[in-house]
């Protein structure tokens, strides 16, 4: 298979030439900002929607991504790391450095189940006594921006004003239209953007990666003051709908050809070659229910071979703005005191736009499409699907929504002042990066009235003082609406909710076996329940509550999104009302129509 389109890459240097060119016109007159106060570095954290572990070039994906890459190539790339299986809760918890269920945001409001809306940690936006790593920074005399998707909560003291940010440019929503101003999903009526606690428009120009740069970049600029800078740049890439400028998706033509067995067989191939996992480790199978690529007709291979292009040209594009961003930093002379982080909130996304009616019909009244015409251009849905889900996933098993591997095992990066060059092989969580970058900036946080955080700082490992942040002793756990991943002395108990798990307990050895293909709970019941009686204490103290028996969350998502569609538009349980209505008078009438003429029948 063709994993690399040898013409892309003369295409990249033309543009990253005329773009340069472009770039120092714009900013060789801006004023270069005040140095920053020695010890206290900017910090940039840029985090990616949806992206698998392989899914950067650096970690040996198709899709183009040199900006990346070249922040990998001067700093640490962590090969172990793991956040949640769903954005939310992820977003909280890197923000945060607290479990998702300390922090209030243990699901999201999509498929949270009604036994569990507003309890304790499931409030769905950070609870009283959180703290963010913008308020530490700001309290340390940081500016502090975030532009991108938000997703926690935008009512009263929910959005990034309220919480250390002074200024934002945020969407409180799971994803939104890349192109234009309007939603995604029945779920929301609207893409609902604020700027600054405001609702805000969107511009006639708009385009996520773009826009969210650009307004990191102004918000940057705003103020040449020597006090250091966070910036939380979140962005709308990969997430459905899959949406990329032609000249970005047209870099892939071919590559994706083959189909998702042969992509993940190549990944799986390259993450031994690149020790991502031990030589011998099985890749697990495709998951139950998917399509082989062979059973696709011509057309179908088409389709779905071009949804992977726009993805990949996604990807490229956002890169390419994150270029932009790197460029400008360095024109205003800040590059070399800014700590870059990259990563993930979770793997790669498997769900569809094609199977499902009432999506299909509320697209057609949106003005979207599924086919090949203008694919990844405005009105065009786009999606990768759960096979192309669990080949970029690959060499881990499942994907986003699960707590397999391939839902939380994704790309971290960071590079900067005090990271050193180095692949760091040490387990990590998403729960680490706001008490890292605290250390770095040598902010001790007052956690004087706060919830503490329950993250560990990853500097001791950075800086060789230490070769683990958690020991054999030392558990690890992560949970989202019952899709659960726990942790201990190299072991892993998971446990995956319907539709594609069964929602019982299975062990692994996740050195030897990181696909999580070979249960071992009949070999090692011991070690099992070890593992089980470490989670039982964890979920005690952290608050996880039970799912509810039989819970889905694809069955919840429907169920949520229908309450949600009839709370934002009563005239539709209206007019279902009406319409049984005419239905019993249709039928009443029919039975007396009936009834008269047997009658009349008789008579005769």
């Amino acid at each position: 298979m063709e994993i690399i389109n040898n013409g892309r890459h003369a295409r990249w240097r033309v543009r990253m030439l005329i773009f340069s060119a472009l770039l120092a016109g714009l900013v060789h007159s801006a004023p270069a900002l005040a140095d920053a106060e020695p010890g206290k570095p900017n910090i940039v954290v840029l985090l990616v929607d949806d992206a698998a572990l392989m899914d950067f070039g650096v970690y040996g994906g198709e899709a183009h991504t040199p900006n990346i890459d070249a922040l990998a190539g001067r700093g640490a790339l962590f090969t172990q790391y793991r956040s949640s299986p769903l954005c939310a809760p992820s977003r909280a918890m890197l923000l945060t450095g607290m479990d998702n269920h300390r922090n209030g945001v243990a699901t999201i409001p999509e498929v949270i189940p009604p036994e569990q809306e507003g309890k304790p940690g499931y409030t769905l936006s950070l609870e009283p006594g959180v703290a963010t790593l913008a308020d530490y920074l700001k309290e340390a005399g940081y500016r502090t921006y975030m532009t991108g998707k938000w997703h926690l909560g935008s009512g009263e003291g929910d959005l990034p004003v309220s919480h250390g940010f002074d200024r934002s440019f945020a969407l409180d929503a799971s994803g939104a239209d890349n192109w234009e101003d309007k939603s995604y999903m029945p779920f929301y009526a609207e893409a609902p953007w604020f700027e600054d606690g405001k609702p805000v428009a969107l511009p006639e120009d708009f385009y996520s990666s773009k826009f969210i740069v650009d307004k990191a970049i102004s918000y940057i600029d705003e103020d040449d003051t020597a006090a250091p800078f966070f910036a939380y740049v979140a962005f709308q890439a990969i997430h459905i709908p899959v949406q990329a400028p032609a000249e970005f998706t047209g870099n892939y033509d071919g590559v994706y050809d083959e189909g998702w067995e042969a992509l993940r067989k190549a990944r799986h191939e390259k993450a031994i070659a690149e020790g991502l996992v031990p030589k011998g480790a099985k890749l697990a199978p495709m998951p139950k229910g998917s399509r082989p690529w062979s059973a696709l007709s011509k057309d179908e291979q088409k389709l779905y071979a071009a949804r992977m292009q726009v993805n990949a040209g996604m990807l490229e594009a956002m890169d390419f703005h994150v270029g932009r961003l790197i460029e400008h930093l360095k024109a205003r002379g800040v590059y070399d005191n800014t700590i870059f982080v990259v990563t993930s909130d979770n793997g790669p996304e498997p769900s569809r736009g094609d199977d499902n009616w009432q999506l299909a019909l509320w697209m057609k009244f949106n003005g979207y499409h599924t086919g090949m015409k203008n694919i990844g251009e405005k009105g065009s849905w786009g999606f990768i699907g759960p096979e192309w889900a669990s080949a970029a996933a690959s060499p881990s098993d499942l994907f986003k929504f699960y707590a397999a591997s391939g839902g939380v095992r994704v790309p971290f990066v960071m590079a900067g002042p005090g990271i050193p060059h180095e692949r760091v092989q040490s387990f990590a969580m998403v729960t680490d990066v706001a008490p890292t970058l605290l250390e770095l900036a040598g902010i001790a946080p007052d956690a004087t009235g706060r919830r503490p955080m329950t993250g560990r700082s990853l500097v001791p490992v950075l800086e060789g003082d230490a070769p683990h942040t958690y020991g054999p002793d030392d558990p690890a756990g992560i949970e989202v609406s019952g899709n659960t991943g726990f942790y201990l002395d190299g072991y892993k108990i998971t446990r995956n909710m319907a539709p594609m798990g069964d929602g019982k307990w299975r062990l692994y050895d996740i050195g030897a076996d990181p696909g999580e293909t070979t249960d071992l709970s009949a070999a090692r019941p011991e070690t099992k329940q070890k593992l089980l009686m470490a989670y039982a204490a964890y979920a005690k103290k952290m608050g996880v509550l039970e799912m509810p028996k039989g819970y889905s969350s694809t069955t919840q998502l429907d169920r949520n999104t229908r309450e949600r569609v009839l709370a934002l538009h009563p005239w539709i349980r209206i007019i279902g009302v009406i319409l049984v209505l005419l239905v019993l008078a249709g039928s009443i009438w029919g039975i007396r129509s009936i009834a008269a003429r047997r009658r009349a029948e008789r008579a005769a």
